[in-house]
């Protein structure tokens, strides 16, 4: 691989999307990762940094010891930690790096995040608008805020990454990535109340068939496998996302109905498919899904 100069990174929140990024950026030559995540010091933690040491990332002893000389650091926590996280690091930023935060939050939140770091970072507002896996590091970003347009041709270019500008204006990004996931969280949470209620009725197959006669374009089937192994997988930070899109509306002057009880919906499928019955059941079809779930959620009642 021919010489490049290349930065280096911080990843603070090491979890999925973090190792994700990172090992595809790891693949591609990046020699400097470092990661933190608060979980590193805890038993629960151990996975994580075993990921990080496997992909060859420095597993830092604290947020500050990540962003020690980081040129660019990327924030990638949950979205009730989304502040916390640039909190952490503040104090300890040299050399004015940049800092990408990821976090599915309201534009308020981002525009806090950038008034916290003030001048000691070029903070960038980033919205990732597709499932992290399988493009990693190559997952399109779309950037917002007054240094995206100077941060992107290096993500591009040294990184291999790939993004577009939503505007100049931090927030721009995060008002796309919230507003659409009134619809994309929203069908998947109507997707398991409406084939839960029909699976108990013992028309999940009639359902499914009805509604193609309305979205004549969609496979119903695959529709309610992705979406209930989604919820089932990923509820209870989706839920966490819902409650910044909920955020997000009350910034617009709306009342999130719907977000709210998007957020409800998918923080107990979240917490449901936790049980050992249930992720059992994610690959099998969503007959034995229906069944786990249900069982599982009459059993939570």
């Amino acid at each position: 691989m021919p010489n490049r100069n290349t930065p280096h990174l911080c990843f603070i929140g090491f979890g999925e999307a973090g190792q994700a990024i990172a090992s595809g950026l790891r693949d591609t030559g990046i020699e400097t990762v470092a990661a933190w995540d608060i979980l590193f010091p805890a038993a629960e933690g151990t996975g994580l940094k075993q990921a990080g040491e496997a992909m060859g990332a420095r597993v830092a002893s604290s947020a500050a010891d990540a962003a020690r000389g980081a040129d660019i650091i990327i924030s990638a926590v949950t979205a009730a930690s989304s502040l916390e996280a640039a909190k952490s690091v503040e104090p300890h930023l040299t050399g004015n790096p940049y800092f990408l935060d990821i976090n599915s939050v309201s534009p308020g939140r981002k525009k806090e995040t950038e008034a916290l770091l003030g001048t000691k970072a070029r903070y960038v507002d980033v919205a990732i608008l597709a499932p992290i896996h399988p493009a990693r590091h190559q997952t399109p970003l779309l950037l917002a805020g007054p240094h995206a347009e100077t941060v992107m041709p290096l993500l591009i270019d040294e990184l291999e990454m790939r993004g577009a500008i939503a505007g100049d204006e931090v927030g721009q990004a995060a008002g796309l990535k919230m507003i659409r996931s009134v619809m994309i969280k929203g069908i998947e949470a109507l997707t398991l109340e409406c084939f839960l209620a029909a699976k108990r009725a013992g028309i999940v197959d009639e359902v499914a068939a009805s509604l193609k006669n309305n979205y004549p374009t969609l496979d119903w089937g695959k529709v309610i496998e992705y979406n209930i192994e989604r919820m089932a997988s990923h509820g209870v930070r989706r839920a966490d996302e819902m409650d910044q899109v909920a955020e997000t509306l009350r910034e617009l002057g709306l009342d999130p109905l719907m977000a709210a009880a998007t957020s409800t919906r998918q923080r107990e499928m979240g917490l449901i498919g936790k049980e050992p019955a249930v992720r059992k059941t994610l690959k099998e079809g969503r007959a034995a899904m229906l069944d786990a779930i249900s069982v599982a959620a009459e059993d939570r009642h």
